[in-house]
């Protein structure tokens, strides 16, 4: 009995490990697009608030080294901080398959028939080794 036991909890184990998870929901695939999205924003915050941390640490050392009569070099140039701006979701649009885009050119008009009289050895000779 034990055995009959055993064998069935792990087939049930089995099934719920082969079981498949539903389809996503295009509201949650927006939603998770839009979660991703803000995160994306948030490190470029995060980016822009350090580069301006910088930026001061910077300044501060270059002033009190130059009271101190410490001899300094110039600042290696950098591009300035970046600010991005306020936090916008825009949804991304996937492209559309070549065939619903309209990008194909339409077929045109057949004016003779796509074989010849000409044999294939004619047109195509064998190469000699």
């Amino acid at each position: 009995m034990k055995k009959y036991l055993i064998t069935s909890l792990m087939l049930g184990a089995c099934a719920l490990a082969m079981a498949k998870l539903p389809a996503v929901s295009p509201e949650a695939k927006a939603k998770s697009d839009e979660i991703a999205g803000k995160a994306a924003w948030a490190g470029k915050v995060d980016a822009y608030q350090l580069c301006q941390a910088q930026d001061r640490v910077a300044a501060i050392y270059m002033a009190s080294a130059k009271t101190a009569g410490k001899e300094t070099k110039p600042a290696t140039a950098t591009p300035p901080c970046a600010d991005p701006g306020t936090y916008t979701y825009v949804p991304i649009e996937k492209p559309k398959p070549i065939e619903a885009s309209g990008a194909h050119s339409p077929a045109t008009t057949a004016a003779s028939p796509p074989s010849s009289k000409v044999p294939d050895a004619v047109l195509n000779p064998a190469k000699k080794p």
